[in-house]
C-alpha cells in the first residue's frame, strides 16, 4: 500500500486543495523570523525588533513578549525548553531562554562567520540551522546534560554519523 493511499480520504482531499482554513495577523507585520508551536500557542520570532512573541493561535493576540539583546533569527521548542537563534554582525549563537522572563539559561556559540537563519530541533540532541546565503543547513549538537547541568564539552559540535 502506498503512503498516500493509507491517508484517510477526507484528509487527502484537504491536503490536495491547499485551502486556507484560517488566518491571523503576524505580530511583526512582516518582520517575523520563524515560528514554533508549544504549550497550545504559537511562538513567533521578530527579527529586527529582537523579540519573541507568544501568540494566541485563534485570535492572533500577543499573550507575552520576550526581549532579546540580539536579532532573533528563529525559534523552536525541545524537551519543554524555548530556544532561539541569533545573528548580529559576524556572530551567531543558539540560546535557551526562560519563556516567562527571557533570561538566557544556556548558550551555544557558533564559530565566527557561521550565521544562523532559522532554527529547528529533531526533538532530541540536534538543532538544524539555516545558513543564510551560504546555501547550507547545519546540524549542531546540544551539549550533553549531566546531573549538574550542561557539560563543558565543546559548544557547536559536529553531528553524529
Amino acid at each position: 500500500m502506498s503512503r498516500s493511499s493509507s491517508i484517510k480520504p477526507s484528509f487527502r482531499r484537504l491536503v490536495r486543495s491547499g485551502r486556507v482554513v484560517a488566518t491571523i495577523p503576524a505580530p511583526g507585520g512582516g518582520g517575523d523570523s520563524g515560528l514554533t508551536w508549544a504549550e497550545g500557542t504559537l511562538w513567533v520570532g521578530q527579527y529586527r525588533d529582537r523579540k519573541i512573541h507568544q501568540v494566541d493561535p485563534e485570535t492572533g493576540a500577543i499573550l507575552r513578549t520576550i526581549e532579546s539583546n540580539r536579532f532573533v533569527t528563529g525559534v523552536t521548542w525541545v524537551d519543554g525548553e524555548l530556544w532561539h537563534g541569533t545573528w548580529e554582525g559576524d556572530e551567531s549563537d543558539l540560546r535557551r531562554v526562560d519563556p516567562r522572563t527571557g533570561e538566557i539559561l544556556e548558550r551555544i556559540e557558533m564559530p565566527a562567520g557561521v550565521i544562523v537563519t532559522g532554527l529547528e530541533s529533531d526533538g532530541g540532541d540536534q538543532f538544524f540551522c539555516g545558513g543564510g546565503s551560504s546555501g547550507t543547513v547545519r546540524s549542531v549538537r546540544r551539549r550533553a546534560l549531566t546531573t549538574n547541568g550542561p557539560s563543558e564539552a565543546g559548544a557547536a559540535q559536529p553531528p553524529r554519523r
